[in-house]
């Protein structure tokens, strides 16, 4: 039997108060840009991890396998994975990029990049500019942490798509203990050079990376928001 009464007026005023929850988080949360150095206590990742663990998953199969960096495995896995980019050595991501971003996709793109290009004092069309500061994706902006996010590969698109899943989790998770983050599609372009370094298995895919540590909240890359399309843009209801 369902409650009524007092009973169903509190149930209701916890679910209320519980997405209200999960709404400031997903509205607080951005992408990190500029970390200070100090690393987070292990206690306070595996609290992420184990948060992030209870994401679902095609089958239960709970495709994801993180492997996380500190201390000067990450200062290695930097340097390593910056020469190549700086070399302009071939990409060789595990799972195709966007063939092309055309329409909204490439109006909301270029938003984004305007935006973290205005805020660093960047101007419009200073290629070099934006060359060097993409390359910041490869210091991984300073990030005392990174998590490798890989699958099986004989899980395919669905193990990846499990991946994405447990990424967005990560990200709440982290946020709601006050670690920034942000993910980045930019180290896969590097695969074979990420599990040569890691000693990850030729099995395992690379879907991206997340960087991870404490926000250096005055640094300039922080101080802007993305925007988010409206429901009619995203949302198609049928109703006959």
């Amino acid at each position: 039997m369902y409650s009524s009464g007092p009973e169903k007026l509190s149930a209701t005023t916890r679910h209320d108060n519980d997405f209200e929850v999960v709404r400031r988080l997903l509205d607080e949360r951005y992408s990190c840009r500029a970390f200070r150095p100090g690393p987070v206590p292990r206690d306070a990742i595996e609290k992420i991890l184990v948060t992030a663990q209870r994401t679902a998953s095609w089958c239960n199969s709970q495709s994801w396998h993180v492997t996380i960096t500190e201390g000067e495995g990450t200062e290695r896995l930097m340097r390593t994975l910056y020469e190549h980019a700086s070399n302009e050595a071939p990409q060789e991501p595990d799972f195709a990029f966007p063939r092309e971003y055309k329409g909204v996709y490439l109006d909301r793109r270029r938003e984004t990049g305007f935006q973290l290009y205005s805020a660093l004092g960047i101007g419009r069309g200073d290629k070099a500019a934006y060359s060097q500061q993409a390359l910041e994706n490869f210091r991984c902006f300073g990030a005392p942490h990174v998590a490798i996010i890989t699958t099986d590969e004989a899980l395919g698109i669905y193990g990846a798509i499990d991946c994405g899943c447990y990424v967005s989790n990560f990200l709440l998770a982290a946020h709601a203990s006050g670690v920034a983050t942000v993910p980045q599609a930019a180290l896969s372009s590097y695969a074979k050079v990420v599990r040569r370094e890691l000693n990850l298995g030729a099995d395992r895919r690379m879907v991206c990376a997340i960087s991870f540590g404490y926000a250096d909240e005055g640094h300039p890359a922080n101080s802007y928001r993305t925007n988010r399309a409206p429901l009619e843009e995203a949302v198609q209801w049928i109703s006959a």
